[in-house]
């Protein structure tokens, strides 16, 4: 079947979610397909929008200039060998759960990838390396505040108060806070210009905490958390004169 080609178009809310999507179309077609062997063409970056107005979905193109052979019959190709970055020798016992568990998620999800941790006073990070992790992140982020929700439930059953978990991916958080920046700062001015409150829209309690921490930055604003989980919302407001 050499010099057949196929091409496949596909969306998500950034440029590494409509890569994986695509990737997982063409892995859906030619269970033996060769990763390497599949080149993307990026049409449009998206637009995430400020206060859902204006988002535009990531596209791009993912091109197999030849059809991979075909496994022998009643054979399921071998999964692809996961990658794992082997733990530190002086990793904590509270590092070495984070990344059997976040290395489980991976596996579940049959996606390569490792786990880098970093450990703070009361705090640890966990940052997944790996290409196209868009299914590892989700529509909006919904997959990986989920996965980081899990990961802090399992750490307060296994160990009680005490440390805090930060997963991340591909710069996700980092990109999230600077959006969630700028939607406070839209609210912040439409409050002042109007005089009246501003609701957002329903956030995760991690994106909640950032809207309050930069509205109440701002002279003469204040915040409240409204509704109930999982729409629970932050509405900016002018603050009570004392």
């Amino acid at each position: 079947m050499s010099g057949e080609a196929v091409e496949i178009e596909a969306s998500g809310e950034t440029v590494g979610e409509a890569r994986w999507a695509a990737l997982h179309e063409l892995e859906r077609r030619f269970p033996a397909l060769d990763r390497d062997a599949v080149e993307f063409v990026v049409l449009s970056e998206g637009k995430r929008g400020l206060l859902g107005v204006g988002y535009e979905p990531a596209t791009v193109i993912a091109r197999l200039s030849e059809l991979p052979p075909a496994p022998p019959a009643g054979q399921a190709p071998a999964p692809a060998p996961a990658r794992r970055r082997p733990p530190a020798h002086d990793e904590s016992e509270h590092a070495t759960v984070v990344r059997e568990l976040l290395e489980h998620v991976l596996d579940g999800l049959g996606l390569d990838g490792d786990v880098e941790l970093e450990e703070r006073p009361g705090e640890l990070l966990a940052v997944i390396h790996g290409d196209d992790l868009g299914l590892l992140i989700g529509r909006h982020g919904q997959t990986i505040d989920a996965i980081q929700y899990l990961t802090n439930s399992t750490m307060f059953r296994r160990f009680g108060r005490g440390v805090e978990v930060t997963v991340d991916a591909q710069g996700y958080r980092l990109r999230r806070e600077r959006t969630l920046g700028e939607v406070a700062a839209r609210a912040v001015a439409e409050v002042r210009a109007t005089g009246r409150p501003v609701a957002l829209d329903p956030m995760t309690a991690a994106e909640r905490k950032i809207v309050h921490t930069k509205v109440q930055e701002m002279e003469g604003m204040s915040t409240a958390s409204e509704g109930a989980e999982p729409n629970r919302y932050v509405v900016v407001q002018e603050a009570e004169a004392e």
